[in-house]
């Protein structure tokens, strides 16, 4: 297949039945449901487990950014407030801002039944929050290191695109679908001036938390294949590794955390 370089807009048609009727029963059965789980220990242990995924989602999707504070830098961190040394203070913004925007989906989980750009935004405001970027659907060209592809670059595009990416997410019923969908789609629109994959992320543990799905922390993802995955995407729109990672990394959630 031929490398795209341009935004392909057949995208959109593509969207849907992304998971087989046989590759949903596989998953179901190792389902377990979130709310249930969580809800079944005692309060203290509940925290410590969301704490030690907060740790483990904020490490991981920050070192995927090119964060370079270790596990138990950003353990130190976010339990007792120390930054590590030898590090650019953004670093910790970036952990810190991961932190605070996962604690509002939580808080807020059933909010997101439904996906509005407004809750788009407000995640993306929290996770670049203090790191000089630009708030709002951007109006310049960004180019993505890696890859050929050349994002869109005019507002009411980008603007009308995302607008699409909601119609299409929220008509998905299967959640992990929904994972899928977000964290394709984010990142290939790019619709903000930085700060997109991160956004995908906590996105798409939006939509798995507000219909009782385990979030995904991606802490045993390779990030080099994370990149590649993404990159398939953009320029060929296949999907087929980016499947395989939320896949394996919701299996992972299930045998790793609230247990």
């Amino acid at each position: 297949m031929s490398i795209r370089k341009q935004f392909n807009s057949d995208v959109f048609g593509r969207l849907s039945e992304l998971y087989s009727s046989t590759e949903q029963s596989e998953l179901d059965k190792i389902y377990k449901n979130f709310d249930i789980e969580s809800k079944s220990t005692n309060k203290d242990i509940y925290l410590k487990e969301v704490e030690r995924f907060v740790i483990e989602l904020s490490w991981k999707s920050s070192k995927i950014e090119g964060n370079t504070y270790s596990l138990l830098d950003t353990e130190t961190l976010i339990k007792q407030k120390v930054e590590a040394e030898g590090h650019p203070k953004e670093e910790a913004v970036m952990i810190l801002n991961h932190k605070t925007a996962f604690e509002t989906i939580l808080t807020n989980k059933n909010d997101y039944k439904s996906i509005t750009l407004s809750q788009i935004t407000q995640l993306h405001n929290i996770l670049i929050k203090d790191l000089n970027v630009s708030t709002g659907i951007r109006s310049r060209a960004v180019g993505i290191t890696g890859t050929t592809y050349h994002p869109l670059d005019n507002h009411s595009q980008i603007q009308d695109s995302i607008d699409k990416f909601i119609i299409c997410l929220n008509k998905a019923n299967y959640p992990i679908e929904k994972a899928l969908i977000t964290i394709a789609m984010i990142s290939y629109i790019q619709p903000f001036a930085d700060g997109n994959k991160r956004t995908a992320r906590m996105l798409a543990n939006a939509a798995l938390l507000a219909n009782d799905y385990y979030p995904l922390s991606y802490r045993s993802v390779d990030e080099t294949f994370y990149k590649k995955a993404l990159v398939l995407f953009y320029e060929q729109n296949s999907l087929y590794y980016l499947k395989q990672i939320i896949n394996d990394q919701y299996k992972f959630a299930l045998d790793t955390y609230f247990k």
